[in-house]
């Protein structure tokens, strides 16, 4: 039988770790499996030798994108035409869909027979449903990291859809806490977003809030855990908070995660990691005055990731102009101490991670038998 070759590209840094994982589980299931395409440094050390630095196209944000427009579109013609060239067995697009997704609609315009899978789905039950119907046209399936996104696709009329599971269910038994972990906890995690704008926004209304809850109680330590590159930026916003906040790197931030008392957190996928962890939250989240203008084009009831996969709001959530300090230190309060508020989120918790796993413990090797069964009709 002749060896799968897949072609993989991904976007940004979420999605090389994701990238890497899938193809260790391909490996697994099919040894003599080739790859191609463009990744970073996770990818590559699972073998990859990426057509181009990651970095090149791992952008966002409306100017950094104007600023590298030339080179993006360079990219985005060198890849396409690297997939047409190469012709492989399945096409796999690892999320970033503003880049990812242009290059598959040129594939399958010249590849029509390729397959084309989707690793991660769009935001389409979020807004721009139109997209899912779109999709149809150039993916054959998409990976989908939340339970609830196939059941969106077929509502939305977009391409099959199967939940593979998300990769954080991988990595339970470093967020499972024990109960010698939350033994006299008193930690308050901030978390203040991933990206340098999130940063600049949330930290001075997550500092105004800590000055809120230090004027009645001070028998909470604070600990933010920051990646190494965003650790100048997040420090620098940190000089007028009413006190000096423990940073802990990614290494640690997990074991923080099992001890923490209650979260104060940006919404993301970190909403998500805190709610496997068992630990009360509070989210907050603002955009720019620009982004905030198309705030009439979302359609769900909450942006927080475990309220979507439960279908019911049980972590309270305060957008733009609801995000002040006030509101969320009166949020925060019942959190840091024993109260109905604080138990209804832990009780809450134990179904987000049961959701989580319907599709099992490996979201990597169910993804690879999916990309498998694409690729050997492919070769058919």
């Amino acid at each position: 039988m002749t060896a799968p070759r897949i072609f993989l590209i991904a976007g940004e840094a979420s999605g090389d770790h994701l990238g890497a994982a899938l193809m260790r589980a391909l490996r697994a299931a099919s040894p003599q499996v080739a790859f191609a395409g463009v990744g970073g440094e996770a990818m590559a050390r699972a073998g990859l030798a990426s057509l181009f630095p990651l970095e090149d196209i791992a952008v966002m944000g409306l100017v950094p994108v104007l600023a590298r427009l030339p080179r993006l579109l360079r990219r985005l013609e060198e890849t396409a035409r690297a997939i047409v060239d190469q012709d492989p067995d399945c096409l796999v697009i690892i999320d970033a869909p503003d880049f990812t997704h242009r290059v598959a609609r040129r594939v399958r315009a010249v590849r029509s027979e390729l397959p084309i899978v989707d690793y991660v789905s769009p935001t389409v039950w979020a807004w721009r449903p139109g997209r899912a119907r779109a999709m149809r046209d150039y993916v054959d399936c998409v990976l989908a990291l939340l339970p609830f996104e196939p059941q969106a696709h077929a509502r939305l009329g977009g391409p099959r859809c199967v939940y593979v599971g998300h990769p954080l269910v991988e990595r339970l038994d470093e967020l499972t806490p024990h109960s010698r972990d939350r033994d006299g906890a008193r930690s308050l995690l901030i978390l203040p977003g991933s990206r340098l704008a999130e940063v600049r926004r949330m930290t001075p209304i997550y500092g105004e809030t800590l000055e809120l809850l230090l004027r009645e109680r001070a028998d909470f330590d604070v600990v933010i855990p920051v990646a190494p590159f965003m650790e100048q930026a997040v420090r620098h916003e940190l000089r007028d908070w009413p006190m000096t906040p423990r940073l802990i790197g990614q290494a640690e931030k997990f074991a923080a995660f099992r001890k923490a008392r209650a979260a104060l957190v940006t919404s993301g996928v970190a909403t998500l990691e805190l709610a496997l962890a068992e630990v009360p939250m509070a989210v907050a989240y603002r955009v720019s005055r620009a982004e905030s203008l198309l705030r009439f084009l979302v359609n769900v009831e909450s942006i927080v990731l475990p309220n979507l996969v439960l279908g019911e709001n049980v972590v309270p959530e305060f957008l733009q102009r609801q995000a002040t300090p006030r509101a969320l230190a009166e949020a925060l309060r019942p959190l840091l101490g024993e109260s109905v508020a604080r138990e209804a989120q832990r009780a809450a918790f134990p179904r987000v991670r049961a959701r989580l796993l319907e599709a099992g413990r490996s979201p990597s090797a169910t993804a690879a038998d999916i990309v498998l069964e694409y690729a050997s009709r492919g070769r058919a």
